[in-house]
């Protein structure tokens, strides 16, 4: 479970970027979403370590890891897949993924496991298990890459910046395959910023960012029930007629 206690963050510019934010979560999956600008991104780099709070708490699992590296959360069993995915130049994919998996676990187990994993984000095995990890693959082939290293590694938290971005010719039925396999694996949480309808539509609770604050933080239904009610209203108002459409 993660608990974040009046987490607030200012930029080196002065401009508060995170408000007070608390919140727990402790649901399989949580979306969240809202406009950009809103906080999004730096709210799971807070979370992940890569941003320390200016004030606040975070704390996993009862403990408090407000002040732990990026390396000890990873350790505590954290994972992060970045919007924009890193190269690690020299390696190839099966180092990437075999180094992600269980240490305890056979060598040939671990192949067969990236192999299944590749198979899962719609990557061929044979054709990108020995792919070196360089400037030949497509920022989408990255995107799948990242999200098979963060599935390999099987974190109890389990954070992603807009999973779906440079993904559009994979079938999100297979993202949301991945989600689901995470869950089934660790039984641990899975942290997912998207604006996709059909992503917030998995989700158990999403969380409405604005302005960095949470605006909302509620059952799905409930919360795009708001959301979709709010996108009439406004278009209403543009013409004038205030009825509730649909």
């Amino acid at each position: 479970m993660l608990e974040l206690q009046n987490i607030s963050f200012t930029a080196p510019d002065g401009k508060d970027i995170l408000k007070n934010i608390s919140l727990t979560v402790d649901d399989r999956f949580v979306a969240i979403t809202g406009p950009n600008g809103s906080g999004k991104s730096t709210l799971l780099k807070v979370i992940m370590g890569i941003v320390t709070p200016t004030a606040g708490k975070i704390i996993l699992d009862g403990e408090d890891i407000t002040d732990l590296p990026i390396n000890e959360r990873a350790n505590r069993g954290m994972g992060l897949a970045f919007q924009q995915p890193v190269h690690f130049k020299g390696l190839k994919v099966r180092d990437l993924l075999e180094l992600a998996g269980a240490k305890d676990t056979p060598k040939k187990t671990r192949y067969l496991h990236a192999c299944d994993i590749l198979g899962q984000v719609g990557l061929c095995a044979q054709d990108y298990i020995d792919r070196e990890l360089d400037g030949t693959l497509s920022g989408g082939e990255m995107k799948r890459i990242e999200i098979a290293m963060t599935a390999a590694r099987g974190t109890k938290l389990t954070l992603f910046d807009e999973p779906e971005a440079g993904i559009d010719l994979w079938s999100f039925q297979s993202l949301i395959h991945v989600f689901e396999k995470l869950h089934e694996q660790t039984g641990g949480n899975v942290l997912i910023i998207s604006h996709q309808e059909r992503i917030l539509n998995i989700a158990d609770k999403i969380i409405y960012l604005k302005d960095g604050e949470v605006d909302q933080y509620d059952d799905r239904d409930k919360v795009i029930s708001r959301l979709s009610f709010g996108a009439r209203q406004k278009a209403c108002n543009y013409c004038g007629d205030m009825r509730e459409e649909g």
